[in-house]
């Protein structure tokens, strides 16, 4: 039987999906690429595969689960299956450099950012060179959910950082970026959610309380960073808000043009506004997860205008066109 394969690695963040798929019937099994073995010289199974592997999965445990998957994915290309997010979505998924290549030559803007190898003395000399005095952000080109985030008030502080950093800080593909501090109006991102390269809704996310801005309940982060020597205000509840307006439409358009050109069909895009209300856009989630508590306040949940619901109905319609095709 033909049916939905879900790529992943993390388990706990399937329960909202399951019950969307379930809610309509829709056959569906986990692929779970923590680990496991292929046999390259037979065919996949047959369905539509959808591809959730995640940029912070060797913070789980799960070092070569993004490997092990774009080997994956390069098995089920070969023999034509359809892969939602598929190789260049997991390109971009682990890499925020790439990310913004393509975010550029879509004509949208990012925070100034500076790539520099796993190194502290070149980090503060970059650091130094282009964001003196302060303040700056400092990250890993591969990160995940927000995980290594942080904002130094001044590059003393992150030299002060630095110098007392434990080895297993170092990011995981030896890569740290150093990015603009975005000073905006608000202490708020807005988060756009797109299913089938569509736009569905935006969530505006408080930052008060740091950057790891992960929507779902499983993860309940409570290890957000700040600017070194604060102390995290409590931000007001809800933390999680969905805009009734949505985005502009030029916006709207340029972001789903991205995704178009970048070869991902379901994706949450998150971007600041600056002091004078320019977007700059600065992470590609393509393992996106959504706040079920955002999605009952706006009336959504349980519906195809939700997240889950969005997707089910996507890949419902994708194994279907797969099975008129195959008839």
């Amino acid at each position: 039987m033909s049916k939905i394969h879900v790529i992943h690695e993390n388990p706990v963040w399937l329960p909202p999906l399951a019950q969307a798929f379930d809610r309509i019937g829709l056959p569906w099994a986990e692929m779970d690429l923590s680990r496991g073995s292929f046999d390259l010289s037979q065919p996949p199974p047959e369905g539509v595969f959808y591809n959730r592997m995640s940029a912070s999965s060797h913070t789980r445990g799960h070092r070569y689960a993004a490997e092990l998957t774009a080997g994956v994915l390069a098995w089920l290309t070969r023999h034509g299956r359809r892969v939602v997010n598929g190789p260049a979505a997991l390109d971009l998924e682990i890499s925020k450099v790439r990310q913004y290549a393509a975010l550029e030559s879509a004509g949208l803007v990012i925070p100034r950012t500076v790539m520099v190898q796993d190194d502290s003395a070149a980090l503060l000399a970059a650091a130094r060179r282009h964001f003196a005095p302060g303040p700056l952000i400092l990250k890993p080109n591969r990160g995940g959910k927000g995980l290594g985030v942080r904002l130094f008030a001044s590059v003393e502080a992150l030299e002060a950082h630095l110098e007392q950093a434990p080895a297993e800080e170092a990011p995981v593909d030896g890569i740290w970026l150093l990015q603009d501090y975005i000073r905006a109006d608000r202490p708020v991102i807005t988060r756009a959610e797109f299913v089938g390269g569509r736009f569905v809704y935006a969530v505006e996310v408080d930052t008060t309380a740091g950057f790891e801005l992960c929507p779902a309940e499983a993860c309940a982060v409570g290890d957000a960073f700040c600017p070194v020597g604060a102390q995290p205000a409590p931000p007001p509840a809800p933390r999680f808000r969905v805009l009734p307006q949505g985005i502009e439409p030029g916006l709207r358009s340029r972001l789903e043009g991205f995704l178009l050109r970048a070869g991902i069909d379901v994706a949450g895009i998150e971007f600041i506004r600056d002091a004078a209300g320019q977007p700059l856009v600065y992470d590609v989630n393509t393992n996106t997860n959504y706040n079920p508590e955002a999605e009952a306040a706006a009336g959504l949940a349980g519906t195809d205008r939700s997240g889950p619901g969005a997707l089910a109905a996507f890949l419902a319609a994708e194994l279907a066109r797969g099975q008129r095709q195959a008839a």
